[in-house]
């Protein structure tokens, strides 16, 4: 359909049947990667995954590798004792996420029907990074037995060089072609020629040589002496570039030199950041998990630091995910907001492309550079397929002007600011009722296109499919802040009838969101209205999200506030997605009653937005208990919505990704919310609004948080039933005040 006529048309667009197909894009779910509580590095583009050992398995199904650029470019790599598997005796990614280290030893080992020698002689010592390009590994072996012994260590590896998407369960009809290359006794190049005439390689290279090298194992014969010790040094990853050079610049002190810059790099990204200290040493244990997997999420780009959404499955530029991870971090660190910016201000949409879902003036959904992508036979390298990443664009904007003070930015910035207020007009509202709706343009897209994407998670009350054009409840709060934040902007740049304009169409979309989307009886907000402009009478997540940019009237924002903390909703561990009474309620669901930290982060902040901080501190309270019971003390991406029970932990979900960077941030986010943390550049200001200290938090020390006039530590605590605030440094002329 030509889109010009869509413009002009007052009929609902739709360019596909409005029947659902069978799941499309999800992520198979043969093996949850909570069976084996896999341990992730990551470095720029690179990531890998490996279980507790350290080690890459090989079985089918699983989704440990090594990854470059959407690309699994190592499927396999075990260490083997006389072919057995080493026993593992603990192992640990180190709290700043730049090392990872593992204990193994030796099982009990047979020789020719008799024990050579038995369990716990050997000791092994693992230490991986990842590091531009490539992980790097020091394995060291140490005899702790009485005698001398002869062992054989060997590595075995292999690639399948799978796209993301076939590692995720697409099945693909046809591949390229792999070949392997030996490299002088000490390293091995595995290729493969993609459909898309691009040749993938890695390099994996040994020191010192291996006694025998194959294309799929390299094998060591170690003769030690009673507590001798020998070290093996391993790099795999792309090939080239000033960091791989000889073995011997890489191995012995060149690893450890390695090591330190790898480590230097996360330190020197975070120190960017505001620190949070307290009162309770779990809760601190919980933020620094947070803030190391916020940084070790955040890739530089050539527009910025951008926070990458997560591994294994979401490792590249989301634009929805990137736009909620820096507006929940804005306070903590405002260089996130300012690369996330740049970038998708670079990757904006000029042009309508209707296979990219793209029109001018939309916000990137997704950016990937594999083989499938290239070939489009999934349609994500650049893909444009979400409804709220536009309208978030302009919001995040006048959120980071608002704190930084940066006119700059703004005005290299309205340009596409004044696009994406010209798609949210004009593609966006196509039938011109005054509401953002969201259709595929091809069957490759995505079926739903708000955060909660999976194909049934847009539904009326009976459970039926609602069929687009749908118009999501949030996404109209989100063009709200868009156009109250539009109008800020304008003014700042002198665009005063611009700005009355953004502000009278702010006004007129409350009034009419407020009309056509309330639900009296429900207490809360439609999940959506469908094509037939038919509300989807849900009791949702989504209504909560609402609250975030002020479009709900005071006395509808608290009876959602309540609804939403009520038995059906809130599961004693967080607010689920859909009430438990909806018809497609199912706790194990990816969006349709499961529980996600950092939906749970916005609807805290919507809460204390309208003054109920005792609503957002219970939201707090159950995420910090959550946090406290997750492996590393880390919030995944999502978790079960099965009701709390006593001396229970969450219920896991299957294939939730973790670190995920707007789960890392959900913590930060509620800490700002119940202590309602404001910074104003322009007032050379640092307030908090009514601030509330959570039961589990007796006090709470900000310090760094920075202002172009200087920067303060502030610490908060108890006093009688309030909250006092102390200055413990100041410098320059930042304000500190509290508001009750």
């Amino acid at each position: 359909m030509n889109t010009t006529t869509l413009l002009n048309s007052s009929a609902p667009a739709q360019t596909v049947d409005d029947v659902v197909p069978a799941p499309q894009y999800a992520i198979a779910a043969n093996a949850t990667l909570q069976e084996r509580r896999t341990r992730t590095l990551k470095h720029g583009d690179t990531f890998a995954v490996f279980d507790q050992r350290g080690d890459i398995g090989g079985e089918p199904g699983n989704s440990e590798g090594l990854y470059y650029r959407d690309t699994r470019i190592l499927s396999q790599f075990q260490v083997l004792l006389e072919e057995a598997r080493p026993l593992l005796l603990s192992s640990m990614t180190q709290d700043d996420n730049a090392v990872f280290s593992a204990d193994l030893s030796n099982p009990d080992l047979a020789l020719d029907g008799r024990i050579a020698f038995r369990r716990e002689q050997i000791h092994l010592n693992r230490l991986k990074f990842v590091w531009q390009g490539a992980c790097y590994e020091r394995l060291l072996v140490r005899n702790f037995s009485d005698g001398p012994l002869h062992v054989r260590l060997s590595f075995r590896f292999a690639s399948d060089f799978a796209d993301l998407f076939e590692v995720r369960g697409e099945v693909r009809a046809a591949r390229g072609v792999s070949s392997t290359d030996l490299e002088s006794g000490s390293g091995v190049l595995l290729k493969y020629m993609g459909l898309d005439k691009i040749e993938r390689i890695t390099r994996l290279t040994f020191a010192p040589a291996p006694n025998a090298l194959t294309p799929a194992r390299a094998s060591y014969e170690l003769s030690l002496k009673p507590h001798e010790t020998r070290r093996v040094f391993v790099r795999y990853g792309v090939p080239g570039g000033s960091n791989e050079g000889a073995a011997g610049d890489w191995s012995g002190r060149g690893f450890y030199r390695r090591m330190r810059a790898a480590r230097h790099a996360l330190r020197e990204s975070s120190a960017r950041a505001a620190s949070v200290d307290t009162s309770n040493t779990v809760f601190n244990e919980i933020v620094r998990r947070c803030v190391s997997d916020l940084y070790m999420l955040i890739t530089d780009t050539p527009h910025g630091h951008y926070p990458y959404a997560g591994t294994p499955w979401f490792s590249t530029p989301f634009g929805r995910d990137g736009l909620i991870t820096a507006l929940m971090t804005l306070w903590l660190d405002p260089t996130i907001a300012k690369g996330v910016l740049n970038f998708l201000a670079a990757n904006q949409a000029t042009v309508s492309e209707t296979v990219r879902d793209a029109e001018p003036g939309k916000i990137l959904h997704e950016m990937r550079h594999g083989e499938m992508a290239n070939l489009h036979e999934v349609p994500f390298g650049r893909y444009y397929g979400s409804v709220d990443a536009t309208p978030l664009f302009v919001l995040l904007l006048g959120e980071y002007f608002v704190r930084t003070g940066d006119l700059g930015l703004v005005r290299s910035l309205w340009p596409n600011a004044e696009a994406a207020l010209r798609w949210i007009d004009t593609y966006g509202d196509r039938d011109g009722d005054g509401f953002v709706e969201y259709y595929r343009q091809t069957k490759e897209g995505l079926a739903n296109q708000g955060w909660k994407d999976s194909h049934d998670a847009i539904f009326h009350s009976d459970g039926r499919t609602a069929h687009g054009p749908i118009a999501l409840c949030e996404v109209q709060a989100y063009v709200y802040g868009a156009k109250r934040h539009g109008a800020l902007l304008a003014g700042a740049l002198g665009h005063h009838d611009r700005a009355n304009t953004l502000q009278a169409q702010a006004v007129a979309l409350r009034r009419q969101f407020e009309e056509k989307f309330w639900c009296e009886d429900l207490s809360t907000y439609a999940l959506a209205l469908d094509g037939d402009k038919q509300p989807c009478r849900v009791v949702s997540s989504n209504s909560g999200q609402v609250l975030l940019t002020g479009i709900a009237s005071p006395e509808r924002a608290e009876r959602v506030s309540r609804t939403l903390l009520a038995p059906a909703v809130f599961s004693g561990w967080g607010i689920r997605t859909v009430a438990v009474s909806e018809a497609r309620y199912n706790p194990m669901s990816y969006h349709n009653g499961s529980v996600w930290p950092h939906d749970n982060a916005l609807i805290a902040m919507g809460m204390a937005r309208y003054g109920q901080k005792q609503a957002a501190a219970t939201v707090f309270g159950a995420l910090f208990d959550a946090a406290s019971y997750m492996d590393l003390r880390r919030l995944p991406e999502l978790f079960c919505g099965f009701v709390r029970r006593q001396r229970n932990a969450p219920t896991q979900y299957p294939v939730a990704c973790s670190p995920q960077a707007w789960a890392s941030a959900t913590t930060l986010c509620l800490l700002q919310a119940t202590l309602g943390l404001e910074l104003f550049d322009g007032s050379r200001e640092v307030a908090f609004y009514r601030p509330v200290l959570p039961a589990f938090l007796d006090h709470v020390h900000l310090r760094n948080l920075r202002l172009s006039g200087g920067s303060v530590d502030v610490l908060l605590h108890r006093y009688g039933d309030g909250v006092a605030a102390t200055v413990t440094r100041r410098d320059g002329d930042v304000v500190v005040v509290v508001r009750q």
